[in-house]
């Protein structure tokens, strides 16, 4: 393969090239950390790239799998991980220049188990500060350009900014990000990427610097519903240092993935919704709900028991979570954070403990509303965003992009994001699935089903 072929190539068809030895590891990093150096003084994706221990990770892995001691499908693969992920002896910031110094002491389960595959850890991306922002930007730090427009910085979504971008413009072909109201699908829908929230347990957030330790999950983002299945299966199963994984088996996906929709009920979201979102939204919206019944799934409309924007609103949860673990540092007038993330974090000061626990109260009893609504029904299709990428210029730090993913958080349910159109000018578009948890599976198979048929997740960005 040519650089330009490998840096564009999935996951997947760059982990078949390396087994059987069409393609060497070496040469997959090395066309890779061309990329980076080519584009990461304008992108930013980046906060540390390993270049040269991925060299020699790569060089371990070619050896080892020419001798036949491969480790696995996806042994000789490069992945990204998100700066909240610790990697013993590296510094993890958080997305804060209050922890610059910042040396982890452990490595990460979500790390350990990629490693332990033979995947190649080509650095850390950027993330909004404690991953506490939807729009992706970063006071201090920086906030990564999205590239989708090289002229105009727009939003890349956060708090996975860095790993939205590094994937979206071809510096890795896939990565983790976090998600704790939105943080995975929000980058996925302003970069053109598949996006995967999971369930709470289903993957370990051991070693992960917390914003919120009741509704965090990490998951994957990449190009393809197909490298979404394999990172994610990567990563998930139980974790004896994360009492939430506990009992809840591995989940493989790829039983159903090409099964496709026909036979499947899939809800529309109520027409009260449609308002404050963008016409090209709906538009792309309405035609991916249009192809998947002529794929065979039923469209049926559903009466949601509450306004997505009420689950926006009972941010209680994870502003006295956000509170308890950053609380001292932003009641320090000296500390370096971003003035929209302290208050963020101060606004848990305000929370009486009566209201945090009366808020999980109502958390349970919407749950309960919620699985009875969409009783028969396998999935509740959404737009992923109100509008593509925003100018960075415009963004209102008052106001996050996560009207249609708080929810999936908020329920414990898991979600999908990927691309589905684009705009006039150019920018992505991004379809929701939501599942009810634990059901990654279905989540994917839609997914599935979808990019079969379409060509959006193929489009590159014009950097």
């Amino acid at each position: 393969m040519a650089d330009l072929e490998l840096v564009d190539a999935s996951a997947a068809e760059l982990a078949r090239a390396i087994g059987s030895r069409k393609l060497s590891p070496v040469d997959a990093v090395d066309a890779l950390l061309g990329r980076v150096a080519q584009l990461e003084p304008k992108l930013q994706a980046f906060t540390e790239v390993f270049a040269a221990d991925a060299r020699l990770a790569a060089e371990g892995a070619d050896r080892a799998i020419r001798a036949g001691h491969a480790v696995g499908p996806l042994h000789g693969v490069p992945v990204v991980l998100k700066d909240l992920i610790d990697l013993e002896g590296r510094i993890t910031m958080g997305g804060s220049a209050a922890h610059r110094a910042r040396r982890a002491e452990r490595t990460a389960t979500i790390a350990r188990r990629l490693i332990a595959q033979g995947m190649i850890v080509l650095g850390k991306t950027h993330t909004v500060e404690f991953a506490y922002g939807g729009w992706g930007t970063n006071q201090h730090l920086g906030t990564p350009w999205n590239p989708w427009d090289p002229e105009t910085q727009r939003t890349p979504g956060g708090s996975s900014s860095g790993t939205g971008v590094a994937v979206a413009a071809r510096m890795a072909p896939w990565g983790i990000g976090t998600d704790t109201g939105g943080s995975v699908r929000l980058p996925a829908s302003f970069c053109g990427l598949t996006g995967l929230k999971v369930t709470v347990g289903r993957v370990s957030t051991w070693g992960i610097v917390p914003l919120s330790t009741t509704l965090d999950t990490p998951g994957p983002l990449a190009r393809t519903v197909e490298d979404t299945a394999l990172l994610y299966e990567a990563i998930s199963g139980p974790d004896p240092l994360d009492p939430t994984t506990r009992g809840i088996n591995p989940d493989a996906p790829w039983s159903t993935l090409n099964r496709g929709v026909r036979g499947l009920r899939l809800g529309r979201m109520p027409d009260a919704e449609r308002d404050g979102v963008a016409a090209d939204m709906l538009a792309a919206y309405d035609a991916a709900l249009d192809l998947l019944a002529q794929q065979g799934a039923e469209i049926v409309d559903v009466a949601l028991p509450f306004r997505f924007s009420d689950c926006v609103a009972m941010s209680g949860i994870t502003n006295a979570e956000a509170y308890f673990v950053n609380g001292a540092l932003a009641e320090d007038p000296g500390s370096q954070l971003g003035d929209a993330v302290r208050a963020r974090i101060l606004a848990g000061a305000k929370v009486s403990a009566q209201e945090y626990l009366g808020t999980l109260q109502r958390r349970a009893a919407m749950k309960v509303a919620y699985a009875a609504a969409l009783e028969g029904i396998d999935a509740l299709l959404t737009p992923t965003t109100e509008t593509a990428a925003v100018a960075l210029a415009e963004v209102d730090e008052a106001h996050l992009p996560s009207r249609f993913t708080r929810f999936g958080n908020l329920l414990d349910l898991c979600a999908l994001a990927l691309p589905n159109g684009f705009t006039s000018a150019g920018l992505p578009l991004s379809l929701q699935i939501t599942c009810r948890g634990y059901d990654e599976a279905m989540a994917l198979r839609i997914g599935q089903a979808y990019q079969r048929a379409t060509d959006w997740h193929r489009r590159r960005p014009p950097v």
